[in-house]
């Protein structure tokens, strides 16, 4: 199975919600080694992403990630992902491969108002949102840059995602069911929902900036 090198690039539209998670819940999901930062007493910032790439992309796919802590490690502050689910093998094995991602195949259902991921039939997420949207720019197109960190056998990586983007607030419900793997990260209601439009993403090359000293199951290098 083959995937196109770094740098990707996708186009399409997306869903962002932001949580404050308490860290108790996010350090199940996240490596000794990464510093998980608090951002209010006893909280740190999370959110679920969940998108679909479209023509002109490098690879035309649905994704939903799930960042369970905003992490620090060696003075660098990013996001670590704990969960991610596309329905296009060769995401699969580019993820995995090239960024250290925990890539994993599922079922997406997008409609209008609402988005479902399944995998072998055991629900992970719903998405019910409304039609209300109010820009959050009025300037046009907003541009950003975050950090990543990922991992390959007994490697730290991270990397940019760069993005560019007409952002709204728009309000959604998260149903996560009893049966999902994300139940015991406790979500709970987003404090934001942002809908991202005319999304332009990056996913850069990754740099080694450790190793890990137990590396997590999830950074084990696949082969495809």
């Amino acid at each position: 199975m083959s995937y196109p090198p770094a740098p990707w690039h996708l186009y399409g539209t997306a869903l962002q919600s932001i949580h404050a998670i308490d860290i108790s819940s996010a350090k199940a999901f996240v490596p000794n080694d990464l510093e998980i930062v608090s951002v209010l007493p006893g909280k740190t910032f999370g959110g679920v992403y969940v998108s679909v790439y479209e023509p002109n992309s490098t690879l035309q796919y649905h994704e939903l990630i799930v960042v369970p802590a905003l992490v620090r490690y060696q003075g660098k502050i990013g996001a670590w992902i704990s969960h991610i689910y596309v329905d296009h093998p060769d995401s699969v094995a580019g993820g995995i491969n090239i960024w250290g991602l925990p890539k994993q195949l599922a079922d997406f259902t997008w409609h209008d108002r609402q988005v479902t991921v399944a995998q072998a039939n055991i629900s992970i997420c719903q998405i019910d949102r409304s039609t209300t949207q109010l820009p959050l720019s009025f300037w046009g197109k907003l541009k950003g840059s975050g950090n990543v960190f990922g991992g390959l056998e007994r490697d730290i990586l991270t990397f940019t995602g760069d993005f560019e983007a007409g952002l709204a607030w728009t309000p959604f419900k998260l149903n996560i069911p009893a049966q999902s793997p994300l139940t015991t990260l406790n979500l709970g209601h987003p404090w934001l929902g942002i809908q991202v439009n005319n999304l332009h993403l990056t996913a850069n090359s990754p740099t080694i900036v450790g190793t890990w000293t137990n590396p997590p199951v999830s950074t084990n290098l696949l082969s495809f």
